[in-house]
């Protein structure tokens, strides 16, 4: 079932998460940032939508250990991936996969980017730009824990 719900405020967001004790009441108002765990428990409040959350530990495999369970929640939901590590700590949207003889990679959008104007997105400059790339999983680090958060919805 398809609804359309408006995207809560960023005060909506910290205030659900101190209502329900995970974070406690200074995150209110806060500029502290949100983990792929704290996506899955909004994606649930406000959408009812669970979210599975993969914990990836630093070290050898890695992210390789899960790839095929990524690329198989692509193909069965078509819903892109919330990633965030500790150590590489900057979020990104895992918006598909590709296993070559280079290897394995992630499609990752930034979700920084920032539209400033009205004009039509070019594509190309977000490519350019390093919005969107494709990421050999080798280029991750192998030193930061990650932790994915794989929305459960239906298609």
């Amino acid at each position: 079932e398809i609804s359309e719900k408006s995207v809560p405020s960023i005060a909506a967001i910290q205030d659900m998460l101190v209502k329900m004790e995970d974070k406690d009441s200074t995150f209110s108002g806060s500029k502290e940032w949100i983990g792929s765990v704290e996506v899955a428990l909004v994606l649930d409040y406000f959408c009812n939508v669970p979210g599975k959350i993969l914990h990836v530990k630093p070290g050898h495999g890695g992210l390789e250990d899960v790839f095929e369970k990524i690329r198989t929640h692509f193909v069965t939901t078509g819903c892109p991936v919330m990633m965030g590590g500790d150590l590489d700590a900057s979020s990104k949207g895992v918006f598909g996969t590709c296993k070559t003889s280079s290897g394995k990679y992630f499609l990752i959008l930034d979700p920084h980017f920032v539209k400033t104007s009205a004009a039509e997105l070019d594509l190309a400059m977000l490519v350019n730009a390093g919005w969107a790339k494709w990421v050999n999983l080798k280029d991750f680090s192998n030193s930061s824990f990650y932790n994915l958060c794989l929305p459960q919805v239906e298609i």
